[in-house]
């Protein structure tokens, strides 16, 4: 089944004369950003695809001022708080890949990437992270992602510092070129 999955997904790409990926339209990039680094990733990411957007917003917006997000996170992961969102994905059916973005809170997703994941028919797909951080990498995101995507493949992800987020084209481009190669 996972072998069927990884090559249904390669053969959704198909490589134009020029080497950019051409994806068959499977591809979804959904990315929680609250400064704009992951944002910004998950539009790298997009371009790289051609996979469609999709910004997970929660209903309640978290506050600008620093502490007080970083307050707010903290107490939200700790009591396993699934914020609502403003904009639910709605039919996910016809995605293959989902890229799933968030900012690095307290070495995890940002609490609304869990209500989206959480809310969501994941299984069979290929849920593949990519997190922005200061510093701490994808902390133990993507043992959460797994563990809240039971029925998905989850590979390992990307983890671009924040501070570099804008000089990360081709990282980003390079990473994603080697996941489509290599079948996630």
């Amino acid at each position: 089944m996972k072998k069927r999955l990884i090559l249904a997904t390669m053969a959704a790409f198909a490589v134009s004369g020029a080497g950019a990926q051409q994806p068959s339209g499977k591809v979804l990039v959904a990315y929680f950003s609250h400064s704009g680094n992951t944002r910004e990733v998950a539009r790298q990411i997009s371009e790289a695809t051609g996979g469609d957007l999709f910004e997970i917003v929660p209903a309640t917006p978290y506050p600008t001022e620093y502490r007080a997000v970083v307050d707010q996170g903290k107490k939200e992961i700790e009591a396993g708080v699934r914020p609502a969102l403003k904009n639910p994905v709605g039919d996910l059916s016809q995605y293959d890949v989902i890229f799933v973005g968030s900012p690095c809170w307290w070495a995890t997703i940002a609490p609304p990437v869990a209500t989206f994941l959480t809310s969501c028919d994941l299984a069979g797909k290929t849920v593949v992270p990519f997190m922005t951080h200061e510093g701490s990498g994808m902390g133990h995101s993507e043992a959460d992602i797994r563990r809240l995507c039971p029925r998905s493949t989850v590979p390992d992800g990307l983890a671009v510092r924040g501070s570099a987020v804008r000089n990360s084209k081709d990282e980003v481009g390079r990473w994603v070129r080697t996941r489509l190669k290599n079948g996630f």
